[in-house]
């Protein structure tokens, strides 16, 4: 089987934000050619051998209730049941996908289970189509090559805040990535205890950009989690590029969340995000519309803790010019 040299770890960027923004939907293969359980095995291996394809789905009213490999049709060549129906013979222990998964978990898949294919299902529960490794890496070599033709035509810029006075830290989040989700806030929180803040401080800080990086996994199309440390307080701001939230209000109620069934699973989308970071937040803003959804959280300091920041910035700006001597 081919296998696709892919990971969370070692790939680079670009590829890792692409598993993550395509979804099952994008790379699947729609033209189906399925078969009814009355079947026979003689005939999935005429269409086998017609269509130039190495497995069929067994279907009862439009639901997948097997799957017939090539390894079937020669097991069943060999004992000589070759003519009997495929209801007896098929697969029936399946694994799927559904259709607005992330790739990743297509990717994921493939590497546990070891199959060829996997068959792709709606929300419904019917078959919309069929995913090979081989549609993967042929979307994703294509989704590559734009990437780059659209990077060559961007341009970098440097932002500084105040001179040295303001640290800005920035990090990419990228949809579904829930293996690495919570990293951005790790190094937040890391940050602010290096600065001696108070645990409450430090606690209110790494809950309000822990629900907005959640919150850009779950639900955006990716976006950017930024952290600007100043004298007095810590400011937490995440911008995404889309779908931007239907209705605000109803977005800053307890429980309240558009997360689908298998987000759900996942143990995510409890609806408790905004809101979360609203009741933290010394100053709270959020404005969305359809190209994105920005969201400002801001923390302040108690009158000790801004006389313990100052303090860090001057060992440290101390530290660059000793080092610079």
């Amino acid at each position: 089987m081919q296998t696709i040299p892919i990971n969370t770890y070692t790939s680079p960027t670009i590829i890792l934000e692409l598993i993550y923004r395509l979804k099952v939907k994008d790379v699947m293969t729609r033209n189906l050619h399925a078969v009814t359980r009355d079947a026979t095995m003689r005939e999935v291996q005429h269409l086998m051998r017609e269509k130039s394809i190495t497995g069929v789905p067994v279907l009862s009213s439009k639901r997948l209730i097997g799957i017939v490999s090539m390894d079937d049709i020669i097991q069943a060549l060999d004992q000589g049941y070759v003519e009997e129906a495929v209801e007896s013979h098929m697969s029936k222990n399946l694994i799927v996908l559904e259709e607005d998964m992330p790739v990743s978990f297509a990717i994921s898949y493939f590497d546990r289970y070891r199959y060829h294919r996997l068959p792709v299902l709606s929300k419904n529960k019917e078959l919309v189509g069929i995913v090979t490794t081989r549609d993967i890496t042929t979307r994703l070599l294509w989704e590559i090559n734009r990437e780059v033709e659209n990077m060559e035509r961007m341009n970098q810029e440097t932002l500084i805040i105040d001179g040295l006075s303001r640290e800005v830290t920035s990090f990419s989040i990228m949809k579904h990535d829930f293996e690495n989700a919570g990293f951005a806030s790790t190094e937040i929180k890391k940050r602010l205890k290096k600065s001696g803040l108070f645990p409450r401080t430090i606690r209110k800080a790494a809950i309000a950009s822990y629900e907005l990086e959640i919150n850009l996994v779950v639900h955006s199309n990716g976006g950017r989690i930024t952290a600007e440390y100043g004298p007095q307080e810590v400011t937490i701001t995440s911008e995404d590029r889309g779908p931007g939230i239907p209705d605000v209000d109803k977005a800053l109620e307890k429980g309240y969340s558009t997360a689908n069934e298998w987000i759900r699973s996942l143990g995510f989308g409890a609806g408790m995000g905004l809101p979360n970071v609203k009741s933290v937040s010394d100053s709270f803003s959020i404005s969305s519309t359809s190209q994105g959804t920005l969201v400002v959280a801001t923390v302040k300091f108690s009158e000790k803790e801004i006389e313990m920041m100052k303090s860090y910035q001057k060992e440290n700006t101390d530290g660059e010019h000793s080092e610079g001597s």
